[in-house]
């Protein structure tokens, strides 16, 4: 791909300074973006955290909350990012194997631009939160990868990660690689 092929970073203006996206005359669309984050820990760990037998109490209902309160402030965390006004937030956990969990946000807005950052933030700070709680007795958990799976509105339509089109790309989606 060329140079001139490749998108521009849209947070820089001609002259290299930063600046917010003038987004006033895009139109208004419904937008939604999923997101993951992984942690990794000790099987004990997870077997606590399944049985709500940490002494600081439900970790993943402490963390779903972290979460859904970290996608209203993304705003305020990411420099350049648009304050948008969010129709819904679900954050799901999935135990992997023995020793991980997997965290799902999808975020849910009617607007000029994408909720991805909300969905990569609030996956980020539930993450960060599940290791808040239970470094007490895992203090070398990890976290990661954190990634965006899916978005939808906007100029870019249906957008799916690779890792995640499980069924032949149907029309209209594009593919991210």
């Amino acid at each position: 791909m060329s140079t001139a092929d490749q998108p521009s970073l849209s947070h820089f203006d001609e002259s290299g300074s930063s600046r917010m996206v003038d987004v006033s005359e895009k139109a208004v669309s419904k937008r939604m973006a999923r997101a993951e984050a992984f942690v990794r820990m000790e099987p004990s760990t997870l077997k606590m955290i399944q049985d709500r037998s940490l002494s600081k109490g439900d970790v993943l209902e402490v963390a779903r909350l972290a979460g859904i309160m970290a996608t209203k402030q993304t705003q305020h965390l990411i420099p350049l990012c648009h304050s948008l006004g969010l129709d819904a937030v679900k954050i799901d956990f999935t135990p992997c194997g023995p020793d991980q969990i997997r965290i799902e946000v999808q975020c849910t807005n009617h607007g000029r631009t994408g909720v991805e950052m909300e969905a990569m933030t609030g996956a980020s700070v539930a993450a960060l939160t599940i290791y808040d709680m239970c470094k007490a007795v895992d203090r070398w958990m990890s976290i990661g990868p954190i990634q965006l799976l899916e978005k939808t509105g906007g100029k870019s339509g249906h957008v799916v990660r690779a890792s995640m089109a499980h069924e032949p790309k149907a029309e209209g989606i594009n593919i991210l690689k």
